[in-house]
């Protein structure tokens, strides 16, 4: 007889449903990544034409991702509860919906609504695929290759959302950079429907409400204070937030600990190997999505790359990030998980450092540098995920992918918060502003190279340029130095046992 405490165990696919399965989930996630970066582009378009305030921009793109980071958690124990599939398909269904509100937005505040109901479909998808995929792939070998497959749809989408959206918006409106996602999600729920299998925890235990709200509110104060310090600095907002996120953060994890069946299994971070794994998860990302967003701008403002042409340069990291689902099992039988992660970080920091040597040179050999960047974070990203999943049973595969999720949401939000501010912060020390120029437009100037660009003259725009590849120069040594002391980290509390030799 089974009861409702009787683990139920997941249904046994055969290898073709399985990877059938897994292209699904892949695509999901792929769309996720496109869409948080595909926004930045379609910036100047949706201001011209809905003219929003200069903080309803920030808001338009802030919103998705502190309402997705402070989900995560929450959906993931959702998800366990029940049926990940189920919440996949709902979280698809809102997506495709909230996508159809953003693209046809009549105001920048219908479009802040829109995207925020984006990021909470979003928190609903990203937890449930990789629990998925941790039920439907039991064979270790193929659960690596296939978290290798999940990540490089990751990376993928991070790298090609620029090229997406330079391509809609050179034939289309900005809409359009939110409409592609519909037929997406309605071909993620009818082959869902079809092919994924339904799995949950089968003992979920008593829901916590007052766990699920200081989960959010540890997490979004501080994501949002981390984004603020961009455009304001440190002031009484940056550290109110910090105060409530610690404070939140610092109760969730007492509460947790006093329950029996907590929402998060905080023991975990106990293990050495399973924190130097979600630290090296987000140092892989801060990296990745770090470079992407400084990389983007330099392509299209300091060399004079189109948008399409500027999507189509970062492709070697993509094409490299895909050779690790080939190469992946030959790696790890080699030298083991730990060092295979301190490999992949050491590569990418190697990769990070030739860009920064080589921001003034042919773009030939920037494309050579992106190359260990994409195998090396796509190896991190990978071996690090397993890492973190494996880590607990099946049945609270949700809750451990959500610690997952939230590492890489905290290193798209430091990615870019801690490499942009440092940029800007290089740009406006080594530009130097021409004599005579009217004070409104010496403050734009100041401000970023494209502002830039808009008030000077040809001749002095080229020092403009100058200052901003300095930016980049010490923007991706400062990231290649952060990489490498991941890759130590890595090397020292990942343990690297060799799979036995058949």
């Amino acid at each position: 007889m089974i009861t409702s405490s009787t683990p139920v165990p997941a249904p046994v696919l055969s290898t073709r449903r399985r990877w059938a399965a897994l292209a699904v989930l892949a695509a999901a996630v792929l769309l996720l990544a496109v869409d948080g970066t595909v926004l930045s582009l379609a910036v100047p378009a949706l201001t011209a034409s809905l003219a929003p305030t200069a903080e309803q921009v920030l808001w338009i793109g802030d919103i998705y991702s502190l309402t997705l980071a402070g989900l995560l958690v929450l959906m993931g124990n959702l998800a366990d509860r029940f049926g990940r599939k189920r919440v996949l398909l709902v979280g698809s269904v809102a997506f495709g919906a909230a996508s159809l509100l953003a693209a046809f937005a009549p105001s920048a505040p219908a479009l802040i609504g829109a995207r925020l109901l984006l990021g909470v479909a979003g928190a609903t998808l990203m937890p449930s695929t990789l629990s998925l995929i941790r039920n439907i792939f039991t064979d270790s070998g193929e659960r690596t290759r296939a978290i290798a497959i999940w990540s490089t749809a990751f990376g993928a989408g991070s790298a090609v959302g620029p090229l997406v959206g330079g391509f809609l918006l050179e034939h289309f409106w900005w809409g359009s950079v939110f409409l592609i996602n519909v037929p997406v999600m309605v071909l993620v729920v009818v082959s869902g429907l079809l092919l994924l299998p339904e799995s949950r925890d089968p003992r979920p235990g008593r829901f916590d409400v007052l766990s699920a709200v200081l989960s959010m509110a540890a997490v979004v104060p501080l994501v949002y204070a981390v984004k603020h310090v961009v455009g304001a600095g440190v002031d009484g907002v940056t550290v109110s937030c910090l105060l409530v996120g610690v404070t939140a953060g610092v109760l969730f994890v007492r509460r947790q600990r006093r329950l029996e069946q907590p929402m998060l299994d905080i023991e975990l971070f106990g293990n050495p190997a399973f924190l130097g794994a979600v630290v090296a998860n987000v140092v892989a990302i801060f990296a990745l999505v770090g470079m992407l967003f400084f990389f983007s701008q330099y392509l299209q403002f300091a060399r004079g790359f189109s948008p399409l042409q500027a999507g189509l340069a970062e492709l070697p990291a993509t094409l490299a990030s895909i050779v690790v689902v080939v190469i992946i099992a030959l790696v790890v039988a080699r030298f083991g998980r730990g060092r295979a992660i301190a490999l992949g970080l050491g590569l990418a920091a190697a990769g990070l450092a030739g860009v920064a040597a080589a921001a003034h040179a042919p773009y030939l050999w920037l494309g050579l540098a992106l190359v260990p960047i994409g195998l090396g974070i796509g190896l991190a990203m990978t071996l690090t995920g397993d890492a973190i999943i494996s880590a607990a049973p099946p049945r609270k595969a949700g809750s451990v992918s959500a610690i997952t999720e939230t590492a890489n949401e905290l290193g798209v939000v430091l990615g870019i918060a801690v490499l942009g501010s440092l940029l800007s912060l290089v740009y406006r020390h080594a530009v130097s502003v021409p004599s005579g120029l009217p004070a409104a437009d010496a403050a734009r100037v100041r401000d970023s190279l494209g502002s830039a660009l808009q008030v000077l003259p040809p001749q002095a725009a080229a020092g403009a340029r100058d200052a901003f590849i300095t930016g980049v120069q010490v923007t991706s040594s400062l990231a290649a130095v952060l990489t490498l002391g991941a890759a130590a980290l890595a090397w020292v509390l990942i343990p690297s046992p060799r799979p036995p030799r058949p």
